[in-house]
């Protein structure tokens, strides 16, 4: 598999032996459909627009101590899966491991740790954590384009 819709070169991504391929799976490389494949049927200019208003949902939010994100990166859910432990104790994960979403990360300023961003078409979740996702803190879980 060496063919991707986005751009990503296959070969040296380090998930392409459980990856069934953009093009070959249509959009849909770890069995759930990819926001950025999604996009790319409606043409490039599809993901560049979705990309900007996520960005701009992100940074109209107002979060102390958090940058500006300025770009969003193609990531697997199991990668930012992280669980999160409710006001009455209960632990929840947001993303499915196996959906591709937008996001990226943001050192907090003045802090040894980091603000996760995340979202795709239809939410956005904002979240502060430290080391390797330690002790995670939900910020903001929002619909921002409800369908």
């Amino acid at each position: 598999m060496t063919t991707s819709i986005c751009g990503i070169n296959c070969n040296e991504c380090p998930m392409n032996s459980s990856c069934n391929g953009c093009t070959e799976s249509c959009g849909k490389p770890f069995g759930k459909k990819c926001i950025v494949a999604k996009c790319f049927e409606s043409g490039e200019n599809a993901y560049i627009e979705l990309k900007s208003k996520i960005l701009e949902q992100i940074n109209s939010l107002g979060i102390d101590d958090m940058g500006t994100i300025n770009d969003l990166y193609s990531l697997k859910g199991s990668f930012i899966n992280i669980e999160y432990t409710m006001p009455n104790g209960e632990k929840v994960k947001f993303f499915d491991d196996d959906t591709i979403y937008l996001g990226n990360q943001i050192e907090k300023k003045n802090s040894d740790r980091c603000y996760g961003v995340a979202g795709n078409d239809e939410f956005l979740l904002i979240s502060e954590y430290g080391e390797n996702g330690s002790n995670p803190e939900l910020i903001i879980f929002k619909y921002w384009n409800k369908k």
